[in-house]
């Protein structure tokens, strides 16, 4: 016989496609019927979860707090329920839900994961409750675009959302680049084809060098105004696309390999996001004089940059009245469009 939670609950009316609700609960139950899904990759590369890591010193504060006398905690927990509970309308805005806890829990957690770790461990042995605010969802992908647009407007770490939004579906139209972008991302960081394959730093892939943000941004430039935009609407846009980022930065790294290898962006301006969007340009550039996306074509075109770029050493020679050093270049907008149109006008000169 499977064992059950019953509530009664207050339901405001909010949307009439996801049933919201609330509740008084100990965190001892709602360990029973909800859970943190932390973000991962699976071995071969899945994205599983979608939460971000607990952080130990917010933790902490919240539990020291909680452990004083009188202490109070009116922020709910907010649990997505995609099984488990049965609800009975009852009158005046109130429900009676059931949760059945004799199975895997059936809720996660898309807020307040801080606050229930707290909670978990707190030293006092007094009886406290803390509001739950459910909410019913139809599967994983409802679940993971609700938690998406309930934390786009708090502090939650934005590479975490980008990371997810290739996963949803239905997200707001001024997410559908972004989301491009962040599929494309992830192909460059995990196909085993891909010169990028595990140097993009990502929620999941800590161990990074290049910021998945600069490489978005590269992406997000040419889906407005340059390569990406022209074959947007191909059957095979993804894969046209992969293989044209996969290429210029392999040949970046055949050109550049001194610049490249061994090095992180505080070494070398090549892999700094300023670097990383300022040669999105140049392969734009590229690619229109060549009208290709070969390796080879190119390796040929970056060649007429060699010895005119200080990466990692040296100077910038942008004006005879405009000299910077290396590590003066930062990822802001005003030093990254210098050194794009740098690098372009240096390769049209030479032609």
């Amino acid at each position: 016989m499977s064992k059950k939670l019953v509530y009664t609950c207050i339901c405001p009316d909010q949307s009439q496609s996801v049933r919201v609700f609330s509740f008084a609960a100990t965190v001892e139950d709602i360990q029973k019927f909800a859970k943190i899904d932390r973000i991962t990759r699976s071995n071969n590369g899945e994205l599983i979860g979608f939460q971000r890591p607990q952080i130990a010193k917010h933790i902490m504060e919240i539990k020291e707090y909680l452990n004083t006398p009188g202490s109070i905690l009116p922020n709910p927990i907010v649990v997505a329920f995609i099984s488990g509970v049965e609800m009975r309308e009852l009158d005046s805005g109130l429900a009676q839900i059931t949760i059945d806890i004799g199975k895997e829990p059936g809720g996660f957690i898309v807020d307040g994961q801080q606050r229930f770790l707290a909670l978990l461990n707190l030293s006092t042995n007094r009886k406290f409750e803390v509001f739950v605010s459910g909410f019913l969802c139809s599967g994983m992908n409802e679940l993971q675009k609700q938690f998406i647009l309930i934390n786009n407007t708090k502090p939650l770490p934005k590479a975490l959302i980008y990371e997810l939004l290739p996963t949803v579906n239905g997200l707001p139209a001024r997410m559908s680049s972004r989301s491009t972008a962040a599929k494309l991302t992830e192909f460059l960081n995990r196909r085993e084809d891909s010169s990028l394959r595990g140097l993009i730093y990502q929620q999941t892939n800590p161990y990074g060098v290049v910021r998945d943000t600069a490489i978005q941004k590269v992406i997000m430039n040419s889906l407005s105004d340059g390569v990406l935009r022209l074959i947007f609407r191909e059957n095979d846009f993804d894969e046209r696309a992969f293989r044209l980022l996969s290429n210029f930065f392999k040949a970046v790294q055949i050109v550049f390999a001194d610049d490249w290898n061994g090095h992180k962006p505080k070494t070398s301006r090549l892999v700094h996001g300023a670097g990383i969007v300022s040669m999105g340009y140049v392969m734009e550039t590229l690619y229109s004089a060549y009208r290709s996306d070969k390796i080879e074509d190119f390796e040929k075109g970056l060649r007429f940059l060699e010895g005119k770029t200080a990466w990692a050493n040296g100077v910038w020679e942008f004006a005879p009245d405009d000299r910077r050093k290396w590590d003066s270049i930062q990822y802001v907008p005003r030093d990254t469009r210098q050194l794009a149109q740098y690098l372009v006008s240096t390769f049209k000169a030479s032609q």
